[in-house]
């Protein structure tokens, strides 16, 4: 199934609402997997000014495997370090980039310039963007959801048919309260945040491969860079005393010479001058029937950490996959179900988190300050600590009460090299292939050019008696040619299987995942996140748990299914 246009009777098989970088990525992302897609959005041009811009470690391993992560690199900068300043006194740079992933440098762009670039990739992949209007309706049934929409208060309505609908229109999401998941956000009272977009000059290194942070007495601070030149500067403080409007060149210009103590820092040239204030939020739900909430459609993000936008990165990702399986008849109901509990549980936990990380940063009083100001001299990981979280990278997100979960490894082995379990991010490991040295991870992504495909790890445990069962388990997952098969040897070599041999002596990825000595079974679905787990002699485990989640036999060809690619 790799199709343009809908079936008979849809002007799509799913149309996605909202064309920010969540609704774009979704859009790229079931174009990427063959379904027909149609975007609808309000605005008639992208924003002229930056939001969200910045791209962590594991929302860029999502991006790349849908072949996105490239294109946007190459217009964003690569971060490494974070510089913290606590009351004028520096802590210890915080290596942003030590993280076990292929990009574990942070990249820094603009909103609207992902916004271009998404956009005509979208278009490059054959989906339909159709900007200029509004969405007034949404109506479900038993095969599919008409989208009620005009381009005017006075237009008349018109009508779009589809069997599956993605709001990913913002946290004024017009389809949100529709579907009865409204929600009533949290606010934090007394504060306030003050930013500008402007050229900056000052005695610190303008080289945008770094990110600035400043706690100071009444108040966050941040200096970050933005594409084509230009510095982010924001002021989250107390807002006493503080004008409630857009701020003066000159008033940020002021603020940020008393914070960084640099009297000759200068702004020009300013983009965008805002203030805001903060509230936050969750819905209760985010699907209801054929209609699946994505990014702020779903969720009121607070700014810390630059979670929001990376965190919708996940959603956008998660919905396609689904979508596409289920569309092609390859998947039982509790696939696309999932997505409820992991996505909303997820965000509620992230959720939880900022509002801590918000408190302690903004609601200090001036104890806590004097406790930081000695702190500052000696913790070398202040900066992590202050943030609430040392996973600001997301490589933690992880699903562990997900309905895809089984884990039928157990026992005193496990206990003792307790690898990632089901609903973990699968990890990467060195392997050789063909006498090559290789990556796990490529055997993972879009395994055998299957896009929905399942990649179903074979581990050996470096026994010299493992090879049958191994043998057995892809002949078990035969039925479902997009559960692809590897076979990961530390012990001697298996013949007899049309797999890719992932030659592991040196037991790199037996011991990422906890196996070394012990022949199993790891799946793992198309995201990266290990579904199933189980002994490599007990297949009929892996087959009982593939026709739960797959139905009993395959709806396809091999060929079929990765025609999409």
């Amino acid at each position: 199934m790799n199709r343009a246009t809908a079936t008979q009777g849809y002007d799509a098989d799913v149309i996605v609402v909202g064309a920010g970088p969540i609704g774009l990525t979704t859009g790229n992302a079931l174009r990427h997997h063959g379904v027909s897609c149609l975007l609808l959005e309000r605005r008639t041009d992208v924003k002229e000014y930056s939001r969200a811009n910045n791209l962590w470690a594991r929302p860029q391993e999502l991006l790349a495997g849908i072949g996105l992560r490239d294109i946007l690199a190459e217009n964003a900068y690569a971060i490494d370090t974070i510089n913290f300043f606590v009351n004028g006194t520096p802590t210890t740079p915080i290596s942003i980039a030590d993280v076990a992933s292929p990009y574990p440098k942070v990249l820094y762009s603009g909103q609207d310039v992902i916004e271009r670039t998404l956009a005509a990739a979208f278009e490059a992949r054959g989906g339909r963007l159709d900007r200029g209007c509004t969405v007034v309706g949404v109506e479900q049934d038993d095969e599919g959801v008409t989208v009620v929409l005009r381009r005017g208060e006075d237009a008349p309505e018109e009508r779009r048919r589809c069997r599956y609908l993605v709001a990913a229109d913002g946290a004024k999401s017009t389809v949100r309260p529709l579907l009865g998941l409204d929600f009533e956000p949290e606010r934090f009272e007394g504060c306030m945040n003050r930013q500008a977009d402007a050229k900056l000059s000052w005695r610190r290194s303008r080289e945008p491969d770094r990110l600035w942070f400043f706690y100071y007495e009444r108040g966050f601070a941040g200096i970050l860079p933005v594409w084509g030149g230009y510095h982010r500067l924001f002021f989250l403080a107390d807002d006493t005393g503080v004008p409630d409007r857009d701020p003066t060149l000159d008033e940020i210009q002021a603020v940020a010479r008393e914070v960084t103590g640099d009297e000759t820092l200068t702004l020009s040239d300013p983009q965008w001058l805002t203030h805001s204030r903060f509230q936050y939020g969750v819905s209760p739900g985010y699907a209801r029937g054929r209609v699946l909430l994505a990014g702020d459609a779903g969720h009121l993000s607070l700014p810390i950490g630059g979670q929001g936008m990376n965190a919708g990165l996940h959603d956008a990702v998660e919905i396609a996959w689904r979508l596409a399986m289920t569309l092609r008849g390859e998947a039982a109901p509790v696939i696309l179900d999932s997505y409820d509990g992991e996505r909303g549980g997820e965000h509620a936990r992230l959720s939880a988190q900022q509002a801590r990380g918000f408190r302690w940063t903004v609601y200090r009083g001036p104890v806590t300050d004097t406790v930081l100001g000695l702190a500052a001299k000696a913790l070398p990981n202040l900066g992590s600590l202050l943030q609430g979280t040392d996973d600001m990278q997301q490589m933690g997100v992880a699903y562990p009460k997900s309905a895809l979960n089984e884990d039928r490894l157990s026992g005193l082995a496990d206990l003792l090299r307790s690898g990632p379990k089901p609903g973990e991010r699968a990890p990467d490991a060195e392997v050789m292939h063909r006498g090559e040295t290789a990556s796990l991870f490529p055997f993972l992504t879009n395994p055998d050019g299957c896009t929905t495909g399942w990649a179903l790890l074979c581990f050996d445990g470096r026994s010299t008696d493992a090879g049958a069962s191994l043998l057995d388990a892809v002949e078990a997952v035969a039925p479902w040619p997009w559960v692809r098969p590897r076979l990961v040897l530390a012990g001697p070599m298996v013949d007899g299987a049309d797999v890719p041999v992932l030659s592991d002596l040196d037991g790199r990825a037996h011991g990422a995942y906890g196996l070394e000595g012990r022949p199993a079974l790891v799946l793992v679905r198309p995201d990266g996140h290990i579904a199933f787990r189980g002994d490599a002699d007990r297949t009929d485990r892996l087959e009982s748990y593939c026709r739960k989640v797959f139905g009993a036999r395959a709806a396809g060809s091999p060929n079929d299914l990765a025609a999409a690619h």
